[in-house]
């Protein structure tokens, strides 16, 4: 892998831990229709799928039921209200950004989050000092396909083949492959349904500060050769 002249961050699961609110929207719709809670671990997994995933989870309605757009909407207004009571960055992502700061290395962030969520949630998790931030709905398309990857290259003025993208979902890793940015598995985050093993991701890595060693590392030999 080349030394990376920018490092891309996946949102939910990779950079801050957001399952619980997600968890809760889920079972507040629950709730309301007499059905007792879900299992937290049962959810968690299914969190950097978004609605359509939670909402599979919770209830085992999938995009094609009738009912699903109904639920997807009462979902997403309903995380809207609490998106951040509970959510907070992994432990050692602002050790991560701190130490990718001090190596000069512009970074940013790439998720399938709407921009209502995405701009409302960020600040509150002091993410703001990311050089870009793109959305599920800032370019036409989402995750997997690799048009935010290269906008988000465009805004920084970065060839995408020299941009990491690190991301917890075979979306992610799928959506940099296309992009031709080298691909990192968050396996600290949700992961989904399917093992990181089994992505075909240039990396995996089980903490953020791994991350950051290697990084060092990279920038250390190019720095002296």
């Amino acid at each position: 892998m080349q030394t990376p002249k920018a490092i891309l961050f996946d949102l939910d699961g990779t950079l801050a831990d957001t399952a619980p609110d997600l968890a809760a929207a889920v079972n507040v719709m629950r709730v309301r229709r007499n059905l007792p809670p879900a299992p937290y671990e049962q959810l968690r997994p299914y969190a950097s799928a978004g609605a359509r995933g939670l909402i599979g989870a919770g209830f085992n309605v999938a995009p094609t039921d009738p009912i699903y757009e109904a639920m997807r909407v009462e979902f997403l207004d309903q995380y809207a209200s609490a998106i951040a009571d509970q959510s907070c960055l992994f432990e050692e992502v602002p050790g991560l950004l701190s130490g990718i700061d001090q190596l000069l290395l512009p970074w940013g962030i790439i998720t399938n989050k709407a921009m209502r969520f995405t701009d409302a949630l960020v600040p509150l998790l002091d993410l703001k000092q990311a050089r870009c931030i793109i959305s599920g709905d800032t370019t036409p398309h989402a995750k997997p396909h690799p048009a935010p990857l290269y906008e988000a290259a465009r805004q920084l003025g970065i060839d995408a083949a020299h941009c990491w993208y690190v991301g917890d979902d075979l979306r992610d890793i799928q959506a940099a492959k296309a992009a031709g940015m080298h691909s990192i598995a968050a396996a600290w985050g949700y992961c989904g349904a399917t093992e990181p093993a089994h992505w075909e991701a240039d990396l995996i890595l089980h903490s953020p500060l791994e991350l950051l060693d290697i990084v060092r590392a990279k920038h250390l030999k190019t720095s002296s050769s």
